[in-house]
């Protein structure tokens, strides 16, 4: 008995052994398995290329991830933004998903879900675990209508009360497909104009930080946004740059319309035209040249008035102000060269043998440049040659004086209220060129050179049909704001143009049948 109690005792230790050892084995740690995601917003507002975050769930909340999907209800991730990143927040399982729009200038209103697949490791099987749809939608900062919208957002949203004085700003562009974004980059704005900074509708001057190429035009730091309050077809400056990118001027403001947003309102439609400045991209002049400017407001640092009884309209002489070099860099020594350089000139025009071809006016002006300018002005019946208003030339030393480049064409452009266009040319009799007019040989290239432009110019009408159909909806939104007939407050109460009270396409014609009438009378005269 003793024997066999002793082994039964054994085997009861051994047993009790074994089992405290099954005791110790710890047991398997499950797998974290994503269940289910919850998201925490019904509805979600994405600006053009902004941000938007989304706050989310996940059960269990000890599965760890990187990334997750933004699905449409067909299964595909929507175009118009994605996720960004997804950031852990305070809490186990809780998560912030950034979503980003894309850029691309479209509206939407997209049901989408968060989406991620997962792989089960013993079988291998995927399994996808979704969130229940919610919303984005498009917040645009510029109306659709097909033009480019430029952004600008004054620091702290002052506003632009001078002409004077630049404040900090932002500049961004979307080119709606047609151009490349521009990414918001640093820049100053301020007020600009003489009379159209008085209207309602404000031109604005931008200054950029650094030289930047906008809307495919090449890079520059200075940029004008023309507001064309008074043009119900908003397409006089627009064609007349046009007219003058066909003569051989050396250098014509190249130029965009767009849709401006200022501090997150829409202010219409504008033009956005390169600033005339001396550069390599554009008024070619080297750097002890000069740019000039003949207006007769007055409102150069650096002005002088030509002392010859060759008078504007106005009754006195012709107002000259030097543009470049700047008014802080010009030297006397190179003010008194261009002042005796206009004073010899004129005193030459005015002679008795101003049209020797060696020693007469040609001596002193490029005369091709001289003959396309009035061209310019001519065809579209600006008048502005004769105030003079606007009116540019620049030359280098030792060279001759260059005509251009075209500037401010908007003020009775092709409209017979402000001219006798109808009938008759309009700037004959402009400044320089009554004298000029007088030399059959200048008027005989006056007239080889209209007609050698002339199938170019029987063109501009369609290229006009062209502008029409690109600013309509523009044009739609822009007299809802603003009233070009307004001007008259600048105009002793009468309108300028002529056709500020038409309907945009009716006022488009008015001016394609005054541009075609004023070719007559050009071909008739010349």
């Amino acid at each position: 008995m003793t024997g066999r109690c002793l082994i039964i005792g054994m085997a009861v230790l051994l047993l009790a052994a074994a089992c405290g050892q099954k005791e110790n084995v710890p047991a398997p740690v499950p797998v974290p398995v994503l269940r289910s995601i919850t998201v925490l917003q019904d509805s979600l507002v994405l600006a053009d290329n902004g941000t938007v975050e989304l706050p989310f769930t996940v059960k269990d909340p000890d599965y760890t991830f990187s990334s997750i999907l933004l699905q449409t209800g067909a299964g595909t991730p929507p175009e118009e933004f994605a996720v960004q990143q997804i950031v852990p927040s305070e809490g186990a399982g809780n998560y912030t998903a950034v979503l980003k729009d894309a850029g691309l200038r479209k509206k939407y209103n997209r049901q989408v879900y968060l989406s991620i697949s997962q792989r089960n490791a013993d079988t291998g099987v995927e399994s996808v675990v979704a969130s229940a749809p919610f919303k984005v939608v498009s917040e645009r900062q510029g109306p659709e209508t097909g033009l480019p919208v430029v952004v600008v957002e004054t620091e702290n949203g002052e506003e632009i009360v001078s002409k004077e004085d630049y404040l900090s700003a932002s500049l961004r562009i979307f080119g709606v497909g047609e151009y490349e974004n521009l990414e918001p980059v640093s820049c100053s704005v301020r007020g600009r104009g003489n009379t159209t900074w008085w209207w309602p509708k404000k031109p604005y001057a931008i200054k950029l930080d650094q030289k930047t190429s906008i809307l495919g035009m090449p890079k520059h730091k200075r940029w004008v946004l023309l507001a064309n309050f008074m043009d119900r077809t908003l397409m006089r400056n627009l064609v007349s740059m046009k007219v003058a990118s066909l003569t051989r001027l050396d250098w014509t403001p190249r130029c965009v319309p767009v849709e401006l947003v200022l501090n997150g309102k829409h202010q219409g439609s504008y033009l956005l035209i390169e600033q005339v400045k001396v550069d390599k991209n554009r008024v070619p002049v080297a750097d002890d040249g000069y740019l000039l400017e003949c207006d007769f407001h007055y409102d150069n640092e650096v002005q002088w008035t030509d002392p010859y009884g060759h008078n504007n309209q106005w009754g006195n002489g012709i107002p000259f102000g030097v543009k470049y070099p700047e008014p802080e860099d010009i030297t006397p020594e190179q003010l008194s060269y261009i002042q005796q350089y206009i004073a010899e000139t004129a005193s030459v025009l005015y002679s008795e043998d101003f049209a020797d071809p060696e020693n007469g006016y040609a001596k002193y002006l490029d005369i091709d440049s001289f003959v396309d300018y009035w061209l310019v002005f001519e065809v579209m019946c600006n008048h502005e040659l004769g105030n003079p208003g606007s009116v540019y030339m620049h030359m280098d030393p030792g060279g001759r004086l260059i005509a251009g480049p075209c500037w401010d064409f908007d003020w009775g452009i092709l409209s017979f209220y402000t001219s006798a266009g109808e009938n008759n040319l309009v700037n004959a009799k402009a400044i320089w060129y009554e004298r000029l007019f007088q030399d059959p040989v200048f008027k005989e290239k006056v007239r080889a050179r209209f007609q050698e432009l002339l199938p170019q110019l029987q063109a501009i009408p369609a290229y006009m049909d062209e502008c029409e159909a690109l600013l309509t909806e523009s044009a739609r939104l822009n007299f809802q704001l603003w009233n070009p007939a307004d001007d008259r407050s600048q105009n002793g109460g009468n309108i300028i143009n002529g056709d500020e009270n038409l309907s945009f396409h009716n006022a488009v014609k008015r001016l394609k049948d005054n541009y075609n009438r004023h070719l007559q009378v050009m071909a008739g005269q010349l």
